[in-house]
């Protein structure tokens, strides 16, 4: 089994050898970077591998860019990386990278043009969509537009935020650190974009990705999926206690926000959009499809 290298005092590198007892343990591979060939060397006291690979951290150049089930373009989206966001690649090809998201462990493939060296992030943009100028004046040419939450180091120059791409008008972004009071006012400046499955912002949200991007600009960082959200995020809340804003109603396959204690804020294929509904409605669409459609009731900070 191949080990690290591990330098002496007066001589060449030693290998180090690493020791497994018992069966390999089973890791959820959403989020545990492991494949028939190679897995992460974090990951080398815990399952074999024929290979191991130390992670190098990479930042997403592109607005948005989808992480995919395989090393194709019609592959299935499973997730989304944001303009800045970093990604830790473990195999890198011409076209692809394989390895996992710095913010939640993902594990996909991710197309090699949308990543290059990593970056610190000193600013993320707040509104919908920021226009990115060519020159520090809202009259020259637009060179791109990022998403809400693409991060990106850049300094402050009048109005605007220099980058190495362009300038970001001081409106549409914050400094990286600073984080959101209301976390579900975030999730509302989602209404109307459309829904996307996998999607987490560019041009495109799914259900989990609508809660993990509004606490991420609250600092939570929470898990992508929703059985994993539902794990992980917050306290039970009892089933006849009210709902409150804030509240994370989980369904069969879905998640959603209440606003109030009846109106729930969503992603869904049903609208293909981030619409806000009464969750009795939501309720009632489900009921023909699940005897029980709420599985779930939790609270953040409950």
């Amino acid at each position: 089994m191949k080990g690290t290298n591990t330098p002496t005092r007066n001589g060449p590198p030693e290998r180090t050898r690493f020791k497994l007892d018992g069966r390999s343990v089973a890791l959820d591979r959403r989020v545990h970077a492991a494949r028939g060939d190679l897995a992460d060397l974090a990951l080398a006291g815990t399952l074999f591998s024929a290979h191991y690979a130390r992670a190098v951290p990479l930042t997403c150049v592109a607005p948005g860019a989808p992480i995919l089930s395989a090393a194709a373009p019609t592959s299935e989206a499973v997730s989304e990386l944001l303009r800045g966001e970093t990604f830790h690649a473990l195999d890198v090809t011409t076209d692809w990278a394989w390895g996992f998201c710095g913010h939640d462990g993902y594990v996909g493939y991710v197309r090699r043009d949308a990543l290059d060296v990593e970056e610190q992030p000193t600013h993320r943009i707040i509104a919908g969509t920021a226009p990115l100028f060519n020159a520090a004046d809202i009259k020259s040419p637009i060179a791109d537009y990022w998403p809400r939450g693409a991060r990106f180091s850049g300094e402050v120059q009048g109005d605007f935020i220099a980058c190495a791409e362009g300038f970001i008008h001081l409106r549409h972004a914050a400094p990286v650190d600073q984080r959101a009071q209301d976390w579900v006012a975030v999730a509302e400046r989602y209404l109307g974009q459309p829904y996307v499955w996998g999607g987490r912002g560019h041009r495109g949200i799914d259900c989990s990705g609508l809660v993990q991007v509004a606490l991420g600009a609250a600092g939570m960082a929470v898990p992508r999926d929703t059985d994993l959200q539902c794990e992980g995020i917050g306290a039970p809340i009892d089933s006849k206690a009210g709902l409150q804003r804030g509240d994370i109603i989980f369904f069969p396959g879905h998640v959603g926000i209440m606003t109030d204690g009846k109106t729930l804020l969503h992603a869904n294929a049903h609208w293909m959009a981030v619409v806000s509904e009464p969750l009795a409605d939501v309720v009632a669409r489900l009921a023909d499809a699940h005897i029980e459609p709420i599985i779930a009731r939790r609270r953040i900070g409950a």
